[in-house]
């Protein structure tokens, strides 16, 4: 969908950030804090519970023999929950867009494009992707007996959740990802709850070329815990994978009473630029002083700083 060809650093950023974000999917569906679904089984004996055997989400299962300590990971979402659940020790190489945390061993492995020799390089005993087309990675590897995790984007918010668990699993510290899941849940439940309903109306800017989300996204999802109506939903809103591009004079018509700005640190986007849009000024989100700066990362990872991104948007809410 975006032929691009090879970025520069800056505009690699920006790539590799919508075509995070461009494929979340999600069922517009948010669980309780019921009793989390296994999503692994550990085989008898082993080190620290392994053999497991892992299940994740819209990806093949995958066996991993013994606890791994060499962990190349290609996905920064994936990089920061290794670091939360206490994996961060095991961590031998992450690819060039984990900017977080600082100490992150950082390379200039591509996730979008991985190289099985580069990767072999780090010597490690699993690899993390996004994706894996047909397989091809994983076959790679495999040849060199190391197993190829694939964990894609959740699409939903309990998916996330789950996914936090498998990780923690996944690298022998299976408990800690529990906790991990149940506290991030725990605090995304309690911001909702705490924040008033506004019932107020929501454009969210993936890209200044009006690149949207719509409610049946895992980011509209999280909106929708906070009452916002969303004016992308407007027709299909699976549409483009509900992810569609609007036009500025849609969205000026719209008149939406919030803006956030997902393209502040790619794009440089903020308040002010939003205004000297041609139009915009008459927008009630411009007038009243509702358009929000968002982190880029915080809006297009699933990672534990969910959080933050989640208090964002009670923040925007609470000031509207």
């Amino acid at each position: 969908m975006f032929p691009w060809s090879r970025p520069t650093p800056s505009h690699r950023s920006r790539v590799s950030r919508l075509v995070l974000v461009l494929p979340l999917l999600a069922v517009l569906a948010l669980a309780g804090c019921a009793q989390r679904e296994d999503t692994s089984e550990a085989g008898a004996g082993g080190q620290a519970g392994f053999p497991v055997e892992l299940r994740p989400e819209g990806a093949p299962e995958v066996t991993l023999e013994d606890k791994p300590e060499r962990i190349v990971s290609l996905v920064p979402s994936v990089t920061e929950t290794l670091y939360e659940v206490g994996a961060g020790d095991q961590v031998v190489a992450v690819d060039e867009m984990s900017t977080h945390p600082r100490q992150a061993p950082r390379t200039e492995l591509s996730g979008l494009d991985p190289d099985p020799q580069a990767i072999a390089g780090h010597n490690p005993d699993l690899v993390i992707v996004n994706a894996d087309a047909e397989g091809t990675l994983a076959d790679a590897l495999d040849k060199t007996g190391v197993p190829t995790l694939v964990l894609p984007a959740p699409t939903t918010l309990e998916a996330a959740y789950d996914q936090f668990a498998l990780v923690g699993k996944a690298t022998g510290h299976a408990d800690e990802g529990e906790r991990l899941a149940d506290r991030v849940e725990s605090e995304i439940t309690e911001l909702a709850e705490n924040t008033p309903d506004r019932k107020l109306s929501y454009y969210h800017e993936v890209d200044p070329s009006y690149y949207t989300v719509t409610s049946a996204t895992f980011l509209g999802e999280i909106y929708q815990l906070f009452g916002l109506r969303n004016i992308a939903d407007q027709g299909d809103p699976n549409a483009m994978g509900g992810y569609p591009q609007l036009t500025a004079e849609k969205i000026v018509e719209a008149d939406p009473d919030l803006v956030f700005l997902a393209d502040t640190k790619c794009c440089g986007q903020n308040a002010k630029t939003v205004a000297e849009r041609p139009g915009w000024d008459t927008m009630t989100a411009v007038k009243q002083d509702r358009v929000f700066a968002l982190d880029d990362d915080l809006a297009s990872r699933w990672s534990p700083r969910l959080v933050e991104f989640v208090r964002s948007i009670s923040n925007a809410v609470a000031k509207a």
